[in-house]
């Protein structure tokens, strides 16, 4: 994404080689901006700010239970838990969303 390339030149952690193109640096997933003299002109991206979701919607839910599965046991297993509706899993897998 364009903003994880959003970084202060001194912030910059090389990622290619001496005479990399624009083309070969994104390819390689990392940032190319050549504006800059001195600093890395292809540089790694910010990491991606993701956190997890339990997902509201019940058609989604993947199961990460078992029959019967209690909320603690369910929540232990680092897991989301919601005893509604009749049907669908009630222990699921978070979903990770990028902020």
């Amino acid at each position: 994404a364009r903003c994880q390339c959003k970084l202060v030149p001194r912030e910059r952690r090389n990622c290619g080689y001496p005479g990399i193109s624009a083309a070969e640096c994104r390819k390689a997933g990392c940032c190319f901006n050549a504006s800059v003299p001195g600093v890395p002109w292809c540089f790694a991206p910010k990491p991606r700010k993701v956190r997890k979701v339990c997902p509201n919607e019940s058609y989604g839910r993947i199961n990460c239970g078992f029959p019967g599965i209690t909320a603690k046991e369910c929540e232990r297993k680092g897991c989301c838990f919601r005893a509604h509706p009749a049907g669908v899993p009630w222990c699921f897998y978070h979903r990770v969303v990028e902020e």
